[in-house]
């Protein structure tokens, strides 16, 4: 069975990407499938511009966007990437939660937003700052990566290990388990840290390339449904986006 990103993921409204192990992969993969998609950050983001039509770079993002609109209608392709600043050679800035917010209420497509940094690791907790996520947000998807699985709690993998230590209740040094990234996915002080309550909340373990990653990841997404109390993960999903391939869907 094939499953299409689009068909796993949220597409609709405003969709914001955190954690670790992904989030700009998914938001490339999903901008490529959408129709009249928008990449934007709420943090900083690394220069994409090879992974959509166009980065238009200015501080009124909605005045951007409809500037590229009606060029659209020329003729111009989409997805098309929002950002206010340039702020050095390998990265841009994000804007304001409100910057954002308007974006999407003046938008008829969907915007998807990096939403946390991760520093290139595989798994993450948040601190007091992040993420950074608009209120208004239609839906958060909290990712980590099957491959941390068996790797030692240092920050060589993990951002932050002391977070993902406190939450998931192990020690640092310790060697990450399933159960650990579960529980941190399912968490308000991790994965659903600020998702709003009406939004819609999915989890996604990436980097799922074999037979051991997909049985570490069915682990993984166990261990959340076991851990989230509230029932706010709708869903997890099992998926390689650098080979824009989903594995397996497993519901609530």
């Amino acid at each position: 069975m094939t499953i299409d990103p689009e068909d796993a993921l949220p597409t609709e409204g405003l969709v914001c990407v955190v954690g670790a192990g992904g989030k700009k992969t998914t938001l490339y993969a999903l901008a490529n499938r959408l129709d009249r998609a928008v990449v934007t950050a709420t943090v900083r983001i690394p220069i994409f511009d090879d992974h959509v039509a166009r980065v238009a770079v200015d501080a009124d993002p909605v005045a951007a966007l409809e500037r590229h609109a009606a060029d659209a209608d020329l003729g111009v392709d989409w997805p098309l990437g929002l950002v206010p600043e340039r702020e050095r050679d390998d990265r841009y800035l994000g804007y304001d939660l409100s910057g954002v917010a308007e974006v999407a209420d003046a938008h008829d497509g969907p915007v998807l937003v990096k939403a946390d940094g991760a520093r290139m690791r595989e798994f993450k907790a948040p601190d007091d700052r992040e993420p950074q996520v608009p209120a208004s947000a239609d839906a958060v998807v909290p990712v980590a990566s099957a491959h941390v699985v068996g790797e030692p709690l240092t920050d060589a993998r993990v951002h932050r290990p002391e977070r993902v230590a406190a939450i998931a209740g192990i020690d640092e040094g310790d060697r990450v388990t399933a159960e650990a990234v579960g529980r941190v996915l399912a968490s308000h002080e991790g994965g659903l840290k600020g998702v709003p309550a009406d939004a819609e909340a999915v989890a996604l373990v990436n980097k799922v390339d074999d037979a051991d990653d997909e049985a570490v990841a069915r682990e993984i997404a166990a261990a959340a449904f076991a851990a989230d109390d509230a029932g706010r993960i709708d869903r997890v999903v099992l998926a390689a986006l650098g080979k824009e391939r989903v594995v397996d869907v497993i519901e609530a």
